[in-house]
């Protein structure tokens, strides 16, 4: 059985999901600048670890609060 968790969703073209498939999470960002990119992670801990360093801090053009939310959509997952 696969499960989909919505991380995001900005409008129909900028978005990001994970599928849990078993022990594989398949992580799906859509934008409307970049097109559609897939990551494949074996772990939660690595997909933390990527999810941490696309969101950081430094980086987030957004609210922290923003960030917040999406940090906790990850660890729910």
């Amino acid at each position: 059985m696969i499960k989909k968790h919505l991380i995001y969703k900005i409008d129909k073209w900028n978005m990001l999901t994970v599928e849990v498939h078993g022990k594989t999470l398949i992580l799906r960002e859509i934008s409307d600048q970049w097109g559609e990119e897939c990551h494949t992670f074996i772990s939660r801990p690595e997909m933390m670890h990527w999810a941490e360093s696309r969101f950081s801090k430094e980086g987030f053009d957004r609210t922290p609060e923003e960030r917040e939310a999406i940090i906790q959509a990850f660890k729910e997952v």
